[in-house]
């Protein structure tokens, strides 16, 4: 029984360590935990901080896929993931939905997605039907059942994966992340759903950078650093804590405007509109980008916003409209010379990741575009991202806040006029997220282009220069932070920032 609840222990992790195969630095050291029936356990944390792996290993993945060196007791309902057959065993028991959603989403349609689990079930079917139209509804997606995964937004693929775990029934949920790349209605409304399900005896974890609506439902709320847990306790008091510790850190500077470089613009978009397989995600968008300007586009979970940015680079073409980025037509020129001008950072840095070493990372699209160059092209890029280090790294072996200043040192390598990222700083914490956005202002202090697709409005106050909204496949706001925003002058500067301007590059 667990002291706090009084409740039978569902999950439980005692003198949990855990080194990954080749490395010497524990990722988990020591941790014990336990996960009581209709319990929610908030698990936050620096990046790096080994939360990700503390769901590997609850989850059963890191002795049963992983290998590496895993001490400890990780008990289900009081048997050890050791005594489990196999992944697919533990499953019955246990459902985990990690940040990457791509990887979990195979079916052609989003009903067939959240329904496969349920046939594999052998639920008589009006139960099945009912439990799978009680669960689209819950998440948001019914509106979707006919859309193929891959034509979603990141926000709303997350919550089909998100769907497709709960539908299953599963005594104990492991959620890594389930939020980070949710809008705010999107967000109370997974929030409602889990509360909901713990009040029926589903013992829950959660793993999540962003400390608001679901560390405001949980029971209790971990802080984990450097692989140990250093702080638990009530949300509440955590979140005091950590509110104190900002406002200690100092007083926000007021903004000032940046300005972007005169001439015609580097991004043009003409009645741009696109459809997936009959349905309309852009209706007719005009738009210009000027060259050295820090652009961020916000807005609901399927708004469009990824949709309008892959025109970029050429991932998607108009439907039609046109769209011009560096003198070029998006709509005709070959991906492989538009990447010569326009380099894309996507949502997820691992979808990016595959070479051994971090500068054979950056080495293969640069030597793909310019096979003559040099070991220094791919070491500046690695200095200019904090990287150069961890230049013999295995890629995957990174913190996820490293991860994506790689992603973005192999975009950079290449020198490309544009540079567009989706969701830039999506899991990483605060310190993680102005790093990456100080490599932003700097490479925009050296004349690129930044689009940013994001969700989060503090980031485009604090660091763009403009920010266009959309909703529906629409542009419906086109402001400068500064001058036209004026409800983000005061709610949305975080403590010591400012924007980037003309006269302030930050130091490399």
């Amino acid at each position: 029984m667990s002291p706090e609840t009084g409740r039978e222990i569902a999950l439980s992790l005692r003198e949990v360590s855990y080194t990954y195969p080749g490395s010497e630095v524990p990722a988990l050291n020591n941790i014990s935990l336990a996960v009581a029936k209709g319990e929610i356990v908030f698990v936050t944390g620096p990046t790096g901080a080994g939360k990700t792996t503390l769901c590997l290993a609850a989850s059963g993945i890191l002795h049963h896929e992983y290998g590496g060196s895993l001490e400890g007791a990780i008990t289900i309902f009081g048997k050890n993931v050791r005594d489990y057959r196999s992944m697919g065993e533990i499953g019955r028991d246990v459902g985990v939905v990690f940040d990457d959603a791509d990887a979990q989403l195979i079916f052609t349609t989003v009903e067939e997605e959240v329904a496969s689990g349920l046939e594999n079930l052998g639920l008589p079917r009006e139960e099945m039907e009912r439990r799978l139209r009680a669960v689209m509804e819950a998440t948001g997606i019914a509106d979707l059942a006919e859309r193929a995964p891959h034509t979603l937004s990141g926000g709303q693929k997350q919550r089909v994966a998100l769907a497709a775990t709960i539908a299953l029934g599963t005594k104990i949920l492991i959620l890594d992340e389930p939020t980070a790349e949710l809008d705010t209605e999107a967000t109370a409304a997974v929030s409602a759903l889990l509360r909901r399900l713990s009040d029926e005896g589903t013992a829950v974890l959660i793993v999540e950078q962003k400390i608001g609506e679901l560390a405001a439902i949980a029971d209790r709320m971990v802080v984990v650093e450097d692989g140990a847990i250093a702080r638990t306790g009530s949300p509440a008091e955590l979140m005091q804590e950590s509110l104190r510790e900002q406002r200690a850190g100092g007083n926000a500077r007021p903004p000032a405007p940046a300005l972007a470089l005169p001439g015609a613009p580097v991004i043009s978009v003409r009645g741009l509109v696109h459809r997936y397989d009959g349905v309309v995600a852009i209706r007719g968008i005009d738009l210009e980008v000027a060259p050295a300007e820090i652009v961020a586009v916000v807005g609901e979970n399927g708004s469009g916003k990824t949709t309008l940015v892959k025109h970029f680079n050429g991932l998607l073409r108009p439907t039609e409209g046109s769209v011009t980025v560096d003198g070029l037509d998006a709509a005709t020129v070959p991906v492989a010379e538009l990447a010569r001008h326009v380099g894309l950072v996507f949502q997820n840095p691992d979808t990016m990741l595959f070479a051994e070493t971090v500068a054979d990372e950056v080495a293969f699209g640069l030597k793909n575009v310019d096979p003559g160059a040099s070991e220094e092209r791919v070491d500046a890029a690695l200095r200019e991202v904090g990287l150069l280090h961890r230049k013999t790294a295995y890629p995957r072996a990174l913190s996820r806040g490293e991860r994506q200043r790689l992603a973005i040192a192999c975009v950079i390598a290449m020198k490309p006029k544009v540079i567009v990222l989706d969701e830039p700083t999506t899991g990483l914490d605060t310190r993680e997220s102005e790093r990456v956005m100080e490599i932003l202002g700097r490479l925009r202090q050296d004349g690129h282009t930044i689009v940013m697709v994001t969700h989060d409005m503090r980031l485009g106050a604090e660091y763009a220069d403009r920010i266009v909204r959309m909703d529906q496949g629409r542009v419906v706001r086109d402001s400068r932070t500064y001058e036209e925003e004026p409800c983000l002058k005061s709610c949305s500067m975080s403590p010591g920032r400012a924007p980037f301007t003309a006269s302030t590059r930050s130091p490399s």
